[in-house]
């Protein structure tokens, strides 16, 4: 006899399997990018001239040629380009980025006690420039027309023509030199004792400058995607349904209109995680915040190319994880996207 369960269709997958099979899919996609990059990194840095060790010799001054030899044997830079590049994928199978001559140290280690200050950073600034870019971009569409679109446009505009470094140095001039409410750089206070709570707010303290100029440099851009979105969404066959429906106006533009016109923003996140490591080195050289960005304007005066390579290949998995991110964020924004395993809907 056949049970009811077995005369019955297969059933669609539940939404935690098909999340599940996305995040799976998404990494098997990316992992032959990321090897595509290590592959690029590599040969890209062996045509770089010179070496950490001719930069190390050059920054003392001296140096013979036999401790020159001895410290690329050290440091495995001694070998041909093709044992230089089966000890580099070797390494890298087994999550060893190798040996940072500059700072005498693992690369890896070197990069995860940076990592943190950067992301901490830009996902600061990012959040609070495209949260005070769709409010902005949001009104302006509603009053598109009038004087407060206009001059939401206009502001747009001059943020956008300020380069990052100078709204920086700016705002270093006016908030940290001449009315003293916030400090010039760094991350924290040196040699201060504030306890847990009042550490956190010292670094927050620090961010302020930082991010703000991070969050003026973005806010522009997310003001104009948000503004032109809504538009153009206001003008569809739904929206004119809602109101036909005679539904409320703030459910129109929350709903059929915000809600929608989203999604370029969203897609905007994900396209400018692609810059964070170009971004984050100018300003923090500006502000003197000890990040990725500047750890890899030091590895490329050290000529550290390990160091350096692994900055790029660290850069490119923040890359793959923000984008799967923004993937799952467009299925809760847009239920005409469906998460799974080669769907293209």
């Amino acid at each position: 006899m056949t049970s009811h369960s077995d005369s019955m269709p297969n059933a669609p997958p539940s939404g935690a399997a098909r999340f599940v099979r996305f995040v799976f899919w998404r990494i098997a996609q990316a992992i032959p990018v990321l090897a595509l990059v290590a592959v690029g990194v590599f040969f890209l840095l062996e045509l770089a001239e010179g070496d950490a060790v001719d930069a190390y010799l050059a920054g003392i001054g001296s140096g013979d040629a036999g401790f020159a030899a001895d410290l690329r044997e050290r440091y495995g830079l001694g070998d041909g380009v093709g044992s230089r590049f089966a000890t580099y994928i070797m390494r890298l199978l087994v999550l060893d980025f190798g040996q940072s001559v500059a700072f005498s140290r693992d690369v890896g280690s070197v990069i995860m006690e940076r990592l943190p200050n950067t992301l901490l950073m830009m996902v600061s600034a990012i959040a609070l420039s495209a949260s005070f870019g769709v409010v902005l971009g949001g009104l302006a569409a509603l009053r598109r027309g009038g004087p407060l679109d206009a001059g939401i446009t206009f502001g747009a505009l001059v943020l956008n023509a300020m380069p990052g470094f100078w709204l920086g140095l700016l705002g270093i001039i006016l908030f940290a030199v001449k009315l003293r409410w916030l400090p010039i750089g760094g991350l924290s206070t040196l040699d201060a004792d504030y306890g847990p709570l009042g550490s956190v707010l010292d670094v927050a303290r620090h961010l302020i400058l930082p991010v703000t100029t991070l969050a003026l440099t973005y806010l522009a851009l997310y003001m104009r995607l948000m503004r032109g979105a809504m538009i153009d969404v206001d003008n569809s066959g739904w929206v004119l349904a809602a109101r036909a429906r005679g539904l409320p106006a703030r459910n129109v533009v929350l709903r059929h209109i915000g809600r929608p016109a989203l999604l370029p923003v969203v897609t905007m996140i994900g396209l400018q995680s692609g810059t964070l490591l170009g971004g984050s080195i100018v300003i923090e050289t500006v502000f003197s915040i000890p990040g990725l960005g500047a750890l890899a304007y030091e590895a490329v005066n050290q000529r550290d190319l390990q160091l350096l390579a692994g900055i790029l290949l660290a850069g490119t998995l923040l890359v793959v994880i923000v984008n799967i991110v923004v993937d799952l964020a467009y299925g809760l924004l847009d239920p005409r996207v469906r998460l799974g395993a080669g769907d293209a809907q």
